[in-house]
């Protein structure tokens, strides 16, 4: 009876331990992955941080706003009109306005981002 026990309780283990490396298997790939989307290095690290900051990534904040482009016009209009439709006091949903602050603020950092690169890189021009 005890062989069995044993038995059983090794074959559980086993059966755990294969799981456990599978399941850090595919984590590990799905990581890599996304740091390839991402962009890797330095850019690739700020839009993980942003990501991780706001807790979405640009393209759900896109779609989210929908928008294409990172037009500031467009996205304050998509926003305004996207948070006055599911304010609580009309019958909207507080979860959805959330998520569309959220939104924009995400893109808000982007275009940020976008605005200070470009600078700096027009900085480069001119003292080239």
């Amino acid at each position: 009876m005890a062989k069995y026990l044993a038995q059983i309780i090794i074959m559980g283990g086993q059966v755990v331990g294969r799981a456990f490396a599978r399941a850090l298997k595919q984590e590990y790939q799905a990581s890599q992955e996304a740091a390839k989307r991402a962009g890797g290095g330095k850019a690739g690290a700020s839009r993980v941080e942003a990501n991780l900051k706001t807790g979405m990534s640009l393209e759900e904040a896109k779609e989210i706003l929908n928008v294409d482009k990172l037009e500031p016009e467009l996205v304050k209009k998509n926003f305004e009109h996207l948070f006055s439709v599911n304010d609580k006091a009309k019958g909207g949903s507080f979860y959805l306005q959330s998520k569309v602050y959220r939104a924009k603020e995400r893109l808000d950092q982007e275009m940020k981002h976008a605005a200070t690169k470009q600078g700096s890189s027009s900085e480069k021009q001119n003292t080239v």
